[in-house]
């Protein structure tokens, strides 16, 4: 009974590609990346942490408003999604408008005080991290290296390097469309929010605006 069940569960959660993608920020670009400095990051941590993101994620109280400055000399203007803000993503607000309108629970978000280079205001960005953690993957119709060991905080590892093909269990999903694994340290999505990106005009003509959307199941 139990082999029949699991056998059932893989041959309907066989990979597919354009179905799952796992979204990072988009490094492909070359030169320094962004120049936006976190002014006040060392002010708003707490000791001995070295980033303000907690273990198990969201935002920690915040005494003040997380202040950043555009800084010409250390990269360019900021994407719709950039990485390296102590744990956090930088968003700017077309983005939040769709990751809330496909998606509001997978989310948090942190208003920031955004300065450009004169100290003139500049365009809403917020920090944001994604939240909502499944256990998701389905093992048996995936294909990846999957590491034992107590040296991993929860025992086990996802490795994608070197190549995998990624199933995901749709019983666990549900109506969710963006979510991390348990045991690996990512952000994953599906078509459905893929194609709001890109309806909203982000990630078009060319361009990736800042987000890498890797197919799971592409080697």
């Amino acid at each position: 009974m139990d082999g029949m069940q699991r056998m059932g569960t893989t041959m309907t959660n066989q990979p597919k590609v354009g179905e799952f993608f796992q979204l990072r920020p988009d490094i492909r670009r070359g030169g320094k990346g962004h120049g936006v400095i976190f002014e006040n990051e060392k002010a708003l941590l707490t000791p001995p942490r070295l980033i303000l993101k907690p273990d198990d994620g969201g935002f920690p109280p915040l005494q003040e408003m997380p202040r950043l400055i555009y800084s010409p000399m250390k990269g360019a203007l900021p994407q719709d999604l950039e990485g390296g803000f102590s744990g956090y993503w930088l968003v700017s607000e077309r983005l939040r408008r769709v990751m809330e309108s496909v998606d509001a629970d997978a989310f948090v978000f942190a208003d920031t005080d955004y300065r450009l280079a004169d100290g003139s205001k500049g365009p809403v960005v917020f920090l944001c991290d994604v939240v909502r953690t499944l256990d998701a993957l389905d093992e048996g119709a995936s294909e990846l290296d999957i590491k034992i060991s107590d040296d991993y905080e929860a025992g086990k590892y996802y490795s994608l390097a070197g190549g995998s093909r990624l199933a995901f269990r749709h019983d666990v999903l549900g109506e969710a469309h963006v979510f991390r694994l348990p045991f690996h340290g990512g952000v994953f999505c599906d078509r459905v929010f893929k194609e709001a990106v890109e309806a909203a005009g982000i990630g078009t003509s060319g361009q990736s605006d800042g987000l890498w959307f890797h197919d799971v199941v592409s080697r």
